[in-house]
């Protein structure tokens, strides 16, 4: 799919998407937690479906209802031998120890980027949970056989707070008691926070956070309620692009995010109020408007996901901005710090890596130019946020790897004003 974007001026109110962080979370707590849950509000993304799939695989049994998606799971016991995780990357981290809880050998696949991103953590932490592991020199396809057994244990947090998140469920829904796992170098505690919320809402077993280097799992609670409902927040990952273009192309008002939520990429205010954006924060919506911008330093390490939506406030802010963590980007759906720099390039943007910090000195004029998404949702829409303020139209190609996270996006920007034109 290729989108044309043009300068625009945008103007109204729009819903925030699902986020897929809570929505994943929330499809692996109703397998573990058993008993029958409602997910409202939720998720229909790629990386939404495929959480949806394995946790059918793992033998849940799911039901579209009015009210939303009725997930009904008696513990995690798998009904197939292989599991499909798509693109997600959260989705194949969280899930692999929740497969690790079953006796027979199970296959784990993705496909796209996910192929490539590595998996080696799992080979040097399943066994020693009793888990038999083999890999493909640490990538994908994994094929585990359990059942995990938990234990303490201390694993390497530097690389993705996701290997974690897959941990505690699993350790919570093995029934583990008097055991800890310790973590060096955590990254990304915002989302550890988040799971641990969602185990809360689900009456999992929430294990004692200790200044997150250790998370101690005492005696296990009675029995989880066997019905719940469970509502899947707006999600800020996607809802940065829109305040951004808010802040750049007109006045708009983005609902449904909860300003008090543990998502990491709620971060994004700091980062627009240090710009200089107008900002009116309310309990359910934020409206946002044009207003001159200025450079700003931001600390991205624990939500290194909002690098493209800010590299293109950056890019319409006098001066140059300083964005820290990009060390993390290297293994996302492209090398998103190389893959800024290129595209963003091509519009008159200089962008400058230096070790751990990106520079993007705001440009005078940004260019209208012919993108590639390089297959990454973050940024293909980066692009077009950025193709608002342009000279002339942007064109990005393989636009539709925003399925994987935020499919309504071109058609929510242009509810808003935006001149957008899609080609198969």
């Amino acid at each position: 799919m290729t989108v044309r974007v043009e300068p625009s001026v945008l103007g109204g109110t729009i819903y925030a998407p699902a986020s897929k962080s809570s929505m994943q979370r929330a499809c692996a707590a109703a397998l573990a937690a058993g008993g029958t849950t409602l997910i409202k509000n939720p998720g229909r993304s790629n990386d939404d479906q495929a959480a949806i799939g394995v946790i059918s695989a793992l033998g849940a049994e799911i039901r579209q209802t009015p009210e939303g998606l009725e997930v009904t799971s008696s513990g995690v016991h798998a009904s197939k031998d292989e599991v499909f995780c798509g693109e997600s990357g959260l989705g194949i981290r969280m899930f692999t120890p929740l497969v690790a809880m079953n006796r027979g050998p199970i296959n784990i696949n993705g496909e796209g980027s996910l192929k490539t991103r590595p998996m080696d953590f799992f080979d040097s932490i399943l066994p020693q949970l009793g888990v038999t592991i083999h890999s493909n020199e640490g990538k994908l396809p994994l094929t585990v056989e359990g059942p995990l057994q938990p234990a303490d244990i201390r694993i390497d947090g530097s690389l993705s707070s996701q290997f974690l998140t897959g941990l505690l469920l699993a350790y919570a829904a093995s029934g583990a008691n008097g055991v800890t796992i310790s973590v060096d170098n955590l990254k990304s505690k915002p989302y550890v926070d988040l799971t641990l919320e969602v185990m809360k809402a689900f009456g999992m077993n929430v294990p004692e956070n200790r200044n997150y280097e250790a998370f101690h799992f005492g005696q296990p609670k009675t029995a989880a309620a066997a019905t719940r409902s469970y509502t899947v927040e707006g999600d800020w990952s996607g809802a940065a692009f829109l305040l951004v273009a808010g802040a750049i192309a007109g006045d708009i008002v983005v609902e449904g995010l909860d300003t008090f939520s543990t998502q990491a990429d709620k971060a994004v205010l700091q980062a627009l109020m240090q710009s200089g954006a107008g900002l009116s924060i309310e309990a359910n919506q934020i409206a946002i408007r044009k207003m001159p911008l200025k450079a700003f330093h931001f600390d991205a390490t624990d939500c290194p996901d909002l690098f493209p939506p800010l590299v293109a406030l950056a890019a319409c802010c006098s001066g140059t901005t300083v964005i820290e963590g990009v060390d993390r980007l290297a293994h996302k759906e492209s090398n998103r710090g190389l893959t800024l720099q290129e595209e963003f390039g091509k519009m008159g943007v200089e962008i400058t890596l230096q070790g751990n910090l990106m520079l993007i000195k705001g440009a005078d004029q940004i260019k209208g130019a012919v993108l590639n998404s390089h297959h990454d949702h973050r940024i293909a829409m980066a692009g077009a946020v950025a193709a608002l303020r342009a000279d002339g139209p942007c064109t990005i190609g393989h636009a539709s790897a925003i399925n994987k996270s935020y499919p309504d996006f071109f058609d929510h920007i242009a509810r808003l004003g935006a001149k957008v034109d899609i080609s198969q």
